[in-house]
């Protein structure tokens, strides 16, 4: 087990001095850069390692114009301005991955199947944590992020995972949006207060 310590300046690169950005400079954001993400992505802790989240990443234009249609009003320019927008998304038949990613227990499928609820319960769960993941390993990158909800989920699955799905053979559904690349200063909000060690938490 590692002593290590991040840094003060790691921890204000991930959590203190880090803000959900509105606005972006035209700074592009390259395709071993996302690779280098999901790299460190994958590593984060999910329950029986399921690994349920799938992730698409909107680069172009023309991808990005499939998209608008099920966007908030207010979250059009953000998309538009951005360099990358990912969809956060999550396999809701990841059990079939089980034998391969937990091997060590044969019988890890069968404790999911004809359990649609649980199955749903862990695929979102284990997908937002990894979503969260997601923002802390952009950040390490020197990435600034943009996580949105403010969207037609039903409208995402049906242009992205329907038919023509960037991932055949699996159920996604999207968990959340996030924009990626290089944040505007200029385009923050003042930054809002956050509740207090004592109004959350307790040590018993």
């Amino acid at each position: 087990m590692s002593t290590q310590r991040l840094s003060e300046q790691g921890l204000d690169l991930l959590f203190r001095q880090a803000r959900s950005q509105n606005g972006w400079r035209d700074q592009p954001v390259d395709d071993e850069t996302l690779v280098t993400l999901y790299d460190l992505v994958r590593w984060g802790p999910t329950s029986v390692n399921s690994c349920p989240a799938r992730i698409v990443f909107l680069r172009s234009t023309a991808a990005k114009q499939r998209l608008l249609p099920a966007l908030s009003p207010g979250n059009v320019d953000k998309v538009l301005g951005a360099p990358v927008t990912a969809i956060i998304g999550y396999d809701a038949a990841f059990h079939h991955q089980l034998p391969r990613l937990f091997p060590h227990n044969p019988d890890v499928r069968d404790w999911f199947a004809q359990q649609p609820d649980l199955i749903e319960l862990t695929a979102l769960r284990n997908s937002s944590l990894q979503g969260g993941y997601f923002i802390l390993a952009a950040r390490a990158l020197g990435l600034d992020c943009g996580p949105m909800s403010g969207f037609d989920h039903q409208r995402v699955d049906r242009e992205f995972f329907g038919d023509d799905s960037c991932f055949p053979g699996m159920q996604v559904k999207t968990n959340f949006l996030c924009n990626l690349g290089y944040g505007d200063p200029d385009k923050l909000f003042p930054r809002s207060p956050r509740l207090s060690f004592e109004e959350c938490c307790s040590l018993l």
